[in-house]
C-alpha cells in the first residue's frame, strides 16, 4: 500500500476587524478577528484545498460570502483569512474519506494571536492503487466545482445544470468542451440533468444535448419518453437515481438504467432523511430509524439483482439541495494505470467494477477478481470463492457482511476481522450473486460501504431468478397503476402504455423463475 502523509498547519490571527454573524458577514464589530487559515502538503511543502466545519460556541456553523459556503461548511484553496466575532470556537477539517479528519477548538480574543497545528495523515491513497473516485449528484454552481473536487479528492463529479423546469442553456451555448478536464485527473461535466416528478429522478449523463423537459407535467409525459429522445445520443447515461422511486420497475422492465443510486442523498453526513419523498415507502417497523431509508434502498436493489437484472451501483450526494458535501456519497471505480481515462471510468462503473461508500474504504479481492467479475463453472461443478478485503477509513466499524442472493449469509464482527485477511470461503451450487457490505458504527446516519455484485454462473443457467423478488416488481407496477391521475384520456394513455408493457416483462420473467 502506498501511504503518504501530509500535514496540515492552521494558523489563527486574532486582531480587530470585520465581525461574523452566525452563518454571513453582516455587520462591524469591534471585538473580532482574523482568523488564518494555511493547509500544507509536507511531501511538496506547498498547499492544498480542503474543507472546514467550523462553528462557535452555540453551535451555528460559520460561513463566507468569498468561499464556497454551503450549510454547515465551506472550502478553502490553502490560505485564507476570514474574519470572526471574538468568541470560542470548534472546528472539523476534512479531504475525503482518504484523509484522517482532524478536529479541534480556539479562542479568538480581539487583538490576540491563536496558532493552532494539527497533524491530517493520509489514510490510504486509492488512485495509487487503480480506484478513481466520484459522484453522481452535483447541485453546485460551476464557478465553485474545480475547488469543490479538490477540496473532497474528488475525482469526477457531472454538474446539474438542467433540472424540472430550470435550464441555464435554454437561452446560452452549449460549451463547445463539455467534459472539463483540470489538474490531470479530475473532470466534470458541465451538461448533467435531472427529470425529477411523480415517478421519480432520473439523471442524465455524458449529453451532447439536454433533452427539454421543461413542459412537463407531474405525470406526463411518461420519464421514459425522456430516456428515449435521449437514448439517440451515443454516450447518454441514465442514472435510476434512488431504488425506491415509483417508476424504477418500469425502467428496468425497458432496460433503461446504465446505474442506480444505491448510496443516494437520502443518506446525510450528519443524520439520515427518514422518509422515501414521494417514492415507494417502506415499513418502518421492519427498516426503523435511522438506518431504515438506507436498508430500504439496499433491500430494493437485491430483489433487482435477484430478478436477474445486473445494473451497478452508483452514489451521489445532492449537495446545492439537501445537507451534503460535494462527494460525501461516492462510488470508486476501478481503471488501473497513474492517470485517469474518463471513457474508462464510466465504462467500468456500467461493469461494476466498483464499490460506493460514505466512509469505509475497500480493497476487496474475490478469488483474485475485482467487483463485477463472473465466475462460471460446468453444470453439477461446486464453485468455492476465496473472499479477501483490505479495509481503511476514518469511522470505526461495527461489522463486514457478504450478502448472498438478497441475504446475509456471513457477518463478521470488526474486532474479528483481521485487515488484508480473509473472510472466508463462498461456496454457490447455483447460479446468483454476492457482494460485500462494510458498515460503520456511527449511531446518527447510515455510513457503509457496498461493492457491487459479484456473479457466479454454473451450467445453462445464467441467473438466479427469485420468485419472491419479480412478483414484488410486478405487485409495484400494479401499485403504480393505480397511482396515475391524468384527467386528459389521450395523455393517460401515451404514460399507462409503458406500465402495460412492463407489467407484460414481470408475468414473462415470472415464468422464468427458478428460486424460491
Amino acid at each position: 500500500m502506498k501511504n503518504l502523509k501530509f500535514l496540515i498547519w492552521i494558523v489563527v490571527f486574532a486582531f480587530p476587524g470585520t465581525a461574523l454573524s452566525n452563518e454571513r458577514i453582516s455587520n462591524v464589530e469591534s471585538n473580532s478577528g482574523k482568523l488564518g487559515l494555511t493547509v500544507l502538503d509536507t511531501s511538496t511543502n506547498k498547499t492544498i484545498a480542503y474543507r472546514v466545519h467550523l462553528a462557535n460556541a452555540e453551535g451555528r456553523p460559520q460561513l463566507f460570502d468569498n468561499l464556497p459556503s454551503y450549510r454547515d461548511h465551506f472550502c478553502c484553496d490553502g490560505q485564507e483569512i476570514i474574519t470572526l466575532p471574538a468568541g470560542k470556537y470548534t472546528y472539523v477539517i476534512e479531504r475525503g474519506p482518504e484523509y484522517k479528519r482532524c478536529k479541534g477548538s480556539f479562542e479568538i480574543k480581539g487583538g490576540s494571536l491563536t496558532e493552532i497545528k494539527e497533524k491530517l495523515t493520509r489514510i490510504i491513497n486509492m488512485a495509487s492503487e487503480g480506484w478513481w473516485s466520484g459522484e453522481l449528484h452535483v447541485h453546485r454552481p460551476a464557478k465553485d466545482i474545480e475547488l469543490l473536487m479538490q477540496a473532497e479528492d474528488l475525482h469526477i463529479a457531472p454538474i446539474i445544470t438542467w433540472w424540472n423546469r430550470s435550464n441555464i442553456w435554454k437561452n446560452s451555448q452549449i460549451p463547445k468542451t463539455r467534459v472539463v478536464s483540470f489538474d490531470s485527473n479530475y473532470f466534470y461535466d458541465l451538461l448533467g440533468g435531472e427529470d425529477e416528478r411523480n415517478g421519480g429522478a432520473f439523471m442524465y449523463f455524458n449529453m451532447e444535448v439536454p433533452v427539454d423537459i421543461t413542459q412537463a407535467q407531474r405525470e406526463y409525459p411518461s420519464p421514459l419518453q425522456f430516456i428515449e429522445q435521449a437514448k439517440t445520443q451515443p454516450e447518454a447515461w441514465i442514472d435510476i437515481e434512488k431504488p425506491f422511486w415509483w417508476d424504477v420497475p418500469v425502467a428496468l422492465a425497458y432496460g433503461y438504467g446504465d446505474s442506480i443510486g444505491l448510496l443516494n442523498n437520502h443518506c446525510w453526513r450528519s443524520q439520515m432523511l427518514d422518509n422515501e419523498a414521494w417514492g415507494k415507502p417502506r415499513n418502518k417497523k421492519e427498516f426503523p430509524s435511522p438506518r431504515g431509508n438506507g436498508f430500504w434502498s439496499q433491500f430494493i436493489y437485491y430483489h433487482i439483482l435477484n430478478s436477474g437484472i445486473r445494473i451497478a451501483p452508483s452514489a451521489g450526494s445532492a449537495s446545492g439541495v439537501l445537507g451534503n458535501p460535494v462527494g460525501y456519497n461516492r462510488v470508486y471505480v476501478y481503471t488501473g494505470g497513474k492517470n485517469l481515462e474518463y471513457s474508462r471510468w464510466w465504462e467500468n462503473l456500467r461493469k461494476g467494477i466498483s464499490f460506493v461508500t460514505n466512509g469505509p474504504l475497500l480493497l476487496p479481492s474475490v478469488s483474485g477478481q475485482k467487483p463485477g467479475h463472473v465466475f462460471k463453472a460446468d453444470k453439477g461443478r461446486t464453485v468455492k470463492l476465496d473472499i479477501k478485503l483490505h479495509l481503511a477509513g476514518n469511522d470505526p466499524v461495527q461489522c463486514i457482511e457478504i450478502v448472498k442472493n438478497g441475504s446475509v449469509e456471513r457477518t463478521v464482527p470488526f474486532a474479528e476481522f483481521n485487515n488484508n485477511g480473509g473472510l472466508g470461503i463462498l461456496q454457490f451450487t447455483k447460479s446468483g450473486w454476492f457482494l460485500v457490505r462494510v458498515i460503520a458504527d456511527i449511531p446518527h446516519t447510515f455510513r457503509f460501504a457496498s461493492t457491487a455484485p459479484y456473479y457466479v454462473e454454473i451450467g445453462d443457467e445464467k441467473h438466479y431468478l427469485s420468485e419472491k423478488s419479480i412478483r414484488f416488481f410486478n405487485d409495484w407496477i400494479d401499485e403504480r397503476i393505480g397511482q396515475i391521475n391524468i384527467d386528459d384520456p389521450k395523455k393517460l394513455e401515451e404514460v399507462l402504455k409503458y406500465h402495460r408493457k412492463a407489467k407484460q416483462f414481470w408475468q414473462q420473467r415470472l415464468s422464468l423463475a427458478n428460486a424460491d
